[in-house]
């Protein structure tokens, strides 16, 4: 009869930011897609203030996989620990604990120590467990502290916003319209490109090339459908050249008198990137405006056009 291998790491990072900044970046469950690459969308599904039940949807090895993991926040002593419940195969059991110290008023230490479990008759999931376990981490640690370290100008680099129309028409055709986005090249004008494959229903993974007054751009993105919930959530796994993250939602929100279709999007800015784009004048202020018009431009027209294909069917009926 097999056993349970245990296995562990413990991996540092020296951060120069606050130590408040640091624990406050990891406690927020929200932002984990924003600000950490693996993740692509973060469920809370309890929260008493101090404990919380979080459903994760991370790229592991280049795979989407998906569990539920418990947290404590203690913010006195700027202590996260976490447990997987139950751990995602091939693990047996995954906990660990993020510790921030205080070393001076922009000085920190942010040490992650992890333990999990795998069969100790397969060598083969030891292998990859430590491998994944290794690289999400390093790139965990090297995403917070790019992201801690610039804490002063995060409320200008991070954007987020949303566009809604009323729409005459059912829900299902609204969200069938948002689903089948291969087809957007048809029907929509600024999409010149949707490849879209859903290889495990509901997960899709697309690489979408969009028209605009600077030329095409492409981006690939992971999207994991909720039909039952009429929700599209969406990760750029390849942002926009002037973005370094962008996350978003698609949502059809039915009431008695129609239906109310949601795009929402948060992003990370570029700092390097607007001036290779926009030209050589463009600050962050600039960016920041073209990238709210842009993105707004083009999810209002995605959403015309769900209004238009639901309330069209409607009116042929």
């Amino acid at each position: 009869m097999s056993g349970e291998r245990v296995e562990g790491a413990t991996h540092t990072v020296e951060v120069a930011a606050p130590a408040g900044v640091v624990f406050a970046v990891l406690a927020d469950a929200t932002k984990l897609p924003l600000y950490f690459s693996p993740y692509v969308h973060a469920e809370r599904l309890q929260f008493d203030g101090a404990t919380e039940r979080l459903r994760l949807w991370t790229l592991v090895d280049g795979q989407l996989r998906s569990w539920t993991s418990r947290r404590h926040l203690d913010a006195v002593r700027r202590r996260i620990d976490f447990r997987q419940e139950p751990p995602a195969a091939p693990l047996t059991s995954m906990s660990g604990t993020l510790q921030v110290t205080e070393h001076g008023p922009r000085r920190t230490e942010l040490q992650l120590r992890y333990h999990y479990g795998v069969d100790a008759a397969r060598p083969a999931d030891r292998a990859w467990a430590e491998r994944a376990a290794h690289d999400t981490s390093r790139t965990q640690l090297a995403e917070l502290k790019s992201y801690a370290e610039r804490w002063n100008r995060l409320d200008d680099l991070v954007l987020s916003f949303e566009e809604a129309v009323r729409v005459h028409g059912p829900a299902e055709l609204v969200y069938d319209f948002l689903y089948r986005a291969g087809d957007w090249p048809d029907l929509v004008p600024h999409v010149t490109r949707a490849d879209l494959r859903e290889d495990t229903p509901g997960v899709q993974h697309m690489t979408v090339e969009t028209l605009t007054e600077y030329g095409c751009h492409s981006t690939d993105s992971v999207r994991i459908c909720f039909p039952h919930a009429g929700r599209i959530v969406h990760k750029q796994t390849v942002p926009h050249v002037l973005l370094e993250a962008h996350t978003g939602e698609w949502s059809v929100v039915p009431d008695e008198r129609g239906v109310t279709v949601l795009a929402q999007h948060s992003v990370v800015l570029r700092e390097d990137g607007p001036a290779a784009a926009l030209g050589h004048h463009a600050d962050l202020a600039r960016t920041r405006g073209h990238v709210r018009e842009e993105l707004g431009r083009d999810s209002r027209a995605l959403l015309a056009h769900a209004k238009r294909h639901a309330e069209s069917a409607v009116r042929m009926l």
